[in-house]
């Protein structure tokens, strides 16, 4: 099986079929977890599938994006009580490692209304194309976040960003470079920094790049995982979720 093919079928055995034995085959025993609820190791994500189950959790996956041993699912969680919400918004992230998925990683919002262009956090392009590209846009989004979301240095943003078509995901911002520089403005009024530190996780296929970051929002410990999606060599798409990173977790792994 590719790692897509891994994932997939351990995600479906635990969310959707409910199978604690499938999951098992599919699970490294050593599962190293880094959501900040839940135990690390494949038993906790065992034992805890009864109750996914009672609580009639359903899944629907809008994107999937892999490279090399790294696979980046775009999910909406439904019935979603067992992690906090009715409804989850949620990127997860897994390394299959010898066959089997081995680590994971997520980040979890509550979704808002459509944003000012009418705009959900999972709506828009789904179909991976371009996979000759990969490496270009792969390229253009690393720069975008060194210079733009780490450097500080929007001066040249039309480099990265198409000054023609922009589709924003965000809640909270409208469409068009004129939308995130409003949005932007907004935060610098109300006195709200947004930093990104370090992005130790970039996943690429086709017109797709995904990044996973830390830093801080309003002070506040923050991870922020991105998706965007390339076109004739400018992002023209971006999705986002959003999430303060907690002091404590059920284990030592860390957010990242």
């Amino acid at each position: 099986m590719s790692t897509k093919e891994i994932v997939i079928n351990a995600v479906t055995a635990i969310f959707t079929n409910f199978d604690p034995d499938a999951a098992q085959q599919l699970l490294a025993e050593n599962y190293i977890q880094h959501n900040p609820a839940v135990p690390t190791g494949a038993a906790a994500i065992l034992g805890f599938i009864p109750a996914l189950q009672e609580s009639g959790l359903k899944t629907e996956t809008h994107r999937v994006i892999a490279e090399g041993d790294l696979v980046v699912l775009h999910s909406t969680y439904h019935n979603a009580q067992a992690f906090g919400a009715e409804t989850i918004v949620g990127f997860d992230v897994f390394r299959v490692e010898d066959g089997k998925v081995a680590e994971h990683w997520d980040n979890l919002q509550v979704p808002g209304e459509p944003n000012p262009s009418g705009h959900t956090m999972t709506d828009g392009a789904t179909e991976v194309s371009d996979p000759d590209k990969t490496a270009d846009n792969k390229a253009l989004v690393t720069d975008f976040v060194e210079t733009v979301l780490k450097g500080g240095d929007a001066s040249n943003i039309t480099d990265f960003i198409s000054a023609e078509t922009y589709i924003q995901h965000n809640p909270a911002i409208a469409d068009g470079l004129d939308g995130l520089g409003s949005a932007l403005a907004a935060m610098a009024e109300n006195g709200i920094t947004m930093v990104y530190t370090d992005t130790p996780i970039v996943v690429a296929e086709g017109n797709f790049v995904f990044t996973a970051s830390e830093g801080t929002l309003g002070g506040a410990p923050t991870a922020f995982f991105d998706l965007f999606r390339v076109e004739d060599g400018k992002i023209v798409e971006h999705w986002d979720t959003i999430s303060e990173i907690p002091s404590e977790m059920a284990h030592d792994n860390g957010k990242f």
